[in-house]
């Protein structure tokens, strides 16, 4: 079995599924973590949890892209590899119906119950994939409100089967085009977990789980007058006509070889086929070893040339539609963006397949030439997509003066170079508005540590009841300064319960103590950290390291 390091927000994510039904809820939960942090890992847990507790359960995995069914697969198999899995998908020439855990694609899936339906003489519990307890769905944001959807089809099948199937959904993005959160309709009824939102997206940047983005400004852009619209984005013929112009392609490229130039590898986002084959012999031209994906070319043909880029043969791939989700390669550091949208799903989806950390990689340069964060905001705090007539309009932004890089309105210092903005500053409310991450960038320090002192923390009432399990709060002074951490022995299990069990572990070499007066009683058994890591720049600021 492959040890894979316990995060913790992937513990918190899994334990979430589980307390939301233990609390009696009966509806079709939702948990959403950013790209990049592992959602297979969570997936894949949860799946060997279910077991660990009902080992009789029957279980389902469906998405739309069978490198994503490869992936969860794998996954699974990493944490357990005695799962009793099989895989479902017409792409990966596999047909497993019968084992307890199916990992599936919907379109293969749903074309095997349209030929079980028609076995009339098979009592219906046995058709097709049978009995299914729990229905997993990975990037749910596709999944339609309406009836007449692959995904519909599969689920109504398996609730004929068995009425009271629950339906999990996983995503990075919360929402749909134009209908706005993917709970205000349809399948989906609660969000369980969501660390997709400024402050948790910002310490999963801090901590090192995500790459952070840097958008650049620049100086070629894209005239979207004439453009109309069609199912609520761009009109994709007139869209192509717009961007697909010869000057335009030059001057992107251009700019994307004087930004990119010590990039090792660039993921750019065309608006149609001619257009990726265009901009990929452009890139060629400047002498960058590139190639073009997209539907017009047979499968084989695609992975052939995703792998050249995979294995470093290239430094530049383009795409048309075959690369937003699903693609997983964490070295990209450079996105060249040519593809407006209105949609944030898709904004969003794109901009993660560069925040995955990597070996050598520090971040992601991010090139807008087609204006889409003005339009729909920032990674981790992207506009909401709301119906007709509730609202909308651009976000204001500062442009540091050193470096050229967008920010939020609200940054202190520039994410890029860490120039503190005046006040004064200037806000842009026009066609500046690129901030790829909201907020200001996590400021994180090693502070030398002179003393240690550790006492009962108690929260009680007016009437002197304590309205939460006692604490102990360790108290870590550098000169003047003086950061605290609470450890909670006695809360309940959780993310606060599991990181105080790990601060004593590393404070001390036995488990922790049952209670927090047993706990301050054995203090003084404490190593003291020489240095601990802090997150200066939050309202209150948080260790987040230590060094012994």
């Amino acid at each position: 079995m492959l040890n894979l390091q316990d995060r913790w927000y992937q513990t918190e994510a899994e334990t979430s599924i589980f307390d939301y039904f233990y609390s009696g809820k009966v509806g079709n939960p939702i948990v959403a973590m950013p790209t990049g942090t592992g959602k297979s890992i969570v997936i894949a847990k949860f799946v060997r949890s279910i077991f660990q507790r009902w080992p009789g359960q029957r279980i389902m995995m469906l998405t739309h892209v069978k490198k994503l069914i490869e992936q969860n697969a794998s996954k699974l198999m990493d944490v357990w590899p005695t799962a009793p899995l099989g895989i479902y998908s017409a792409g990966l020439n596999s047909r497993d119906m019968i084992l307890p855990i199916v990992f599936g694609g919907v379109q293969s899936v749903a074309k095997a119950i349209q030929r079980g339906v028609k076995e009339t003489m098979i009592p219906i519990q046995h058709q097709h994939f049978g009995y299914r307890d729990l229905l997993l769905i990975d990037e749910c944001h596709l999944l339609s409100p309406q009836e007449d959807t692959q995904y519909q089809y599969v689920i109504s099948e398996l609730r004929k089967i068995n009425p009271n199937l629950k339906i999990i959904g996983f995503t990075a993005t919360k929402y749909r085009l134009k209908q706005g959160e993917l709970t205000d309709e349809g399948l989906f009824t609660d969000v369980c977990y969501d660390i997709t939102g400024v402050e948790s997206f910002n310490r999963l940047i801090a901590e090192g789980y995500i790459a952070p983005l840097f958008p650049k400004r620049t100086q070629t852009t894209i005239d979207l007058s004439g453009v109309g619209l069609a199912a609520g984005d761009f009109n994709n013929k007139q869209l192509e006509n717009a961007v697909d112009k010869d000057e335009i392609t030059y001057s992107a490229v251009r700019e994307m070889c004087e930004y990119g130039h010590d990039r090792k590898a660039w993921l750019v986002f065309a608006s149609g086929v001619d257009n990726a084959e265009h901009i990929a012999s452009m890139l060629q031209s400047f002498g960058v070893p590139s190639a073009a994906v997209h539907s017009k070319l047979g499968d084989k043909e695609n992975d052939k040339r995703i792998d050249a880029f995979v294995n470093g043969e290239m430094r530049a791939l383009v795409n048309m539609g075959m690369l937003t989700t699903g693609f997983d390669y964490p070295a990209i550091d450079l996105i060249g963006m040519l593809r407006p949208t209105l949609s944030p799903g898709l904004w969003v989806q794109m901009l993660g397949r560069g925040t995955r950390p990597s070996p050598g990689k520090n971040d992601c340069l991010c090139l807008d030439f087609a204006g889409n964060t003005r339009r729909l905001g920032p990674i981790n705090d992207p506009k909401i997509p709301r119906k007709p007539g509730k609202g909308g309009g651009d976000v204001p932004v500062r442009i540091c003066d050193g470096c050229g890089t967008y920010n939020h309105a609200a940054a202190r210092q520039c994410i890029c170079c860490g120039i503190e903005f005046p006040f004064e500053t200037k806000l842009f409310e026009t066609a500046s508005s690129d901030a790829l991450l909201a907020g200001d960038a996590p400021m994180i320090e090693w502070i030398d540590v002179g003393r240690v002192i550790y006492n009962l923390h108690e929260k009680k009432n007016k009437e002197g009841v304590l309205m939460s399990p006692p604490m102990i709060r360790a108290s870590y002074f550098a000169g003047f300064s003086r950061f605290e951490k609470f450890i909670g022995l006695e809360h309940p299990p959780g993310r606060f319960l599991h990181d105080s069990k790990e601060w004593w572990r590393m404070h001390h070499c036995d488990e922790p103590p049952i209670t927090t007066w047993q706990a301050l009683q054995r203090t003084n058994e404490l190593r003291w950290p020489k240095k601990i890591r802090v997150w200066l720049n939050k309202k209150y600021p948080e260790i987040l390291g230590f060094e012994f």
